[in-house]
Formats: C-alpha cells, structure tokens, sequence
C-alpha cells in the first residue's frame, strides 16, 4: 500500500483509496487544473459514499427481494391506483407522518408498491424496515420475553418509514393484536406506516379478534391515511399464464 493509499485509508476515503490512479489519469486526459482535479476527485468520493449509504439502508430495510417503482406495470392498474401511486413517489407522505394502506387479492401489486416505495425512500436518506405482520408478533413476543421490549419499540418508533406486509392471512392470539396495538399506537400520527393487506376493514376483526381492539385499530391507522385499493387480476397468474401459452 503506498503513500497515498494509507493516507486515504486512515481518512477513511474509500474511493480515492481504491481509484486515485484512474481520476489522475483521466484528469491528465482532459488537462484539468489543481482545482478542477481536487472537485472532481471530491465529487468522486462523495458519489461513492451515497451509494454505499443507499446499500446499508436497503440492506438494513430486510427487503424479502427488491422490487422498483419503474418496475410496475402501471397499465394494469385502475387509473385512478396507478395516478395516486405515482403522487406518492414525492414521499411527502413521510413527511406529513401519513399512512398508506394498500388492499387487494394475492398478486395484484401490493407488496411490489409498498417495497418500490420503501426503496425510494432509502435513496432519499429515509431509514426504512420492511416486516411480514406474522413476523412482527413474534418478534414482540420474543422482545417482551427476554425483557427487551422497552428497546424494540424505540428502535421500531424511530424508523421514517415501516412496512407491514401480509395482514390478514393469519389471525393472533390476545397478546399478539394488544401488543401490536400498543406499538403501532406509538407511531399513530408522527411516523408512517404502510400496511398490505387483503382483508377490507369490515373483516380484520377475523384477525384480531376483538370488537374494540379492532375498531381502535382500523381508527388509529386509517386516519388522514391514502387507502388504495388495488382490483384486477392477479399479476403473478398473468405473468404465469404469458409464459406457459409462449
């Protein structure tokens, strides 16, 4: 390692460590001056640390696997669905604190949008966790038992952006619907919350049980919320179907 690689290193400059050489000779190519060499070369190094920063969020999300907003097929979509889709693009949804609640059969689109959009908000320097609600209960359960649920819920309230996927393809016990009650209570109107789901409103008391709970729950996470509901057929069937008809 030579000099100036051990002076990067130890300035923590990754890509003037790594490609100092390639923006010497390319900085020869094009006669850059001491100051043009030194923007360029800083403009380098700046690039390289957000993309590396948009990495560590993404992989901090858990993503189950990445899906973008230019990935959908916006034609499928009522047009109504697919405008408000792209307004929420501007994610000042995160900004105001707003939910967003997506409903639809399996395959329709909805955790391709909720994932799309938690990746755009990871590139806009939002901090984002992607969780399966099923999941999310047994992490709380998990939490309250080794006495570290005080410390989960303030890693989980600190989150810009939270995305619950899957509610409503399993029912809870008592504990589970009050603890997740309790927790996404704590977000109510100050952290958005964007929820799948393939249950109306009128059903999620099949999940949770409880009159109450569930009122209370459909009022905290519906107010000033955008509810999309996504109709048509299945995305992956028709995707299926192309492939085996070829």
């Amino acid at each position: 390692m030579n000099e100036i690689q051990k002076l990067a290193k130890r300035l923590r400059l990754p890509y003037i460590k790594n490609n100092y050489q390639e923006a010497i000779n390319e900085s020869l190519d094009k006669q850059f001056s001491y100051e043009q060499f030194l923007k360029y070369i800083l403009i380098k190094e700046n690039e390289a640390r957000d993309r590396n920063g948009i990495d560590r969020r993404i992989k901090a999300a858990r993503f189950p696997y990445l899906k973008y907003l230019t990935d959908l097929d916006y034609n499928v979509f009522p047009l109504e669905v697919a405008n408000r889709i792209r307004e929420l693009q501007s994610l000042s949804f995160i900004d105001q604190g707003r939910n967003i609640i997506l409903v639809g059969n399996p395959g329709v689109g909805k955790t391709h949008t909720a994932i799309g959009l938690g990746i755009k908000a990871c590139m806009e320097r939002k901090s984002v966790l992607f969780i399966t609600v099923p999941n999310l209960i047994t992490e709380l359960k998990e939490n309250m038992t080794l006495n570290q649920l005080t410390n989960y819920k303030k890693k989980f309230i600190n989150y810009d952006l939270v995305i619950l996927d899957e509610l409503g393809y399993i029912s809870f016990d008592k504990q589970g619907s009050e603890l997740l009650f309790n927790l996404l209570s704590m977000r109510s109107e100050q952290k958005s919350i964007i929820i799948t789901t393939n249950l109306a409103f009128s059903r999620w008391q099949e999940i949770f049980h409880d009159p109450a709970l569930t009122a209370a729950m459909v009022d905290r996470l519906t107010y000033k919320a955008y509810v999309i509901n996504i109709t048509g057929d299945s995305y992956r069937l028709r995707v299926t179907k192309e492939w085996l008809n070829r």
